[in-house]
């Protein structure tokens, strides 16, 4: 049975969804066999393609809606809230 898993945070960091930023939340989905996606004012993109995550433009602030589905489904989210809320830097 497939399990799903949704929850929202803020962009903390100053520079917000940058190529760094967006580099660490792809090589954290990366570890997990759910499908990611993450939302941001309407726009939902896959959480494993940077490209996708960089065109969100993710501002300082923003709120940033995680989703997933699959297996480890919460455990993806939990990672990605995790990293965001650290400023993408991994705790």
């Amino acid at each position: 049975m497939s399990q799903r898993a949704r929850q929202m945070a803020r962009v903390v960091n100053d520079l917000g969804m940058h190529l760094r930023a967006a580099g660490a939340v792809v090589q954290v989905a990366g570890r997990f066999k759910a499908e990611i996606w993450l939302e941001h004012d309407g726009n939902r993109v896959n959480g494993k393609s940077i490209m996708s995550v960089l065109s969100l433009a993710a501002a300082r602030g923003a709120e940033i809606s995680v989703q997933a589905e699959g297996a480890d489904a919460q455990e993806a989210v939990d990672a990605i809230i995790l990293l965001i809320q650290h400023g993408f830097s991994m705790p």
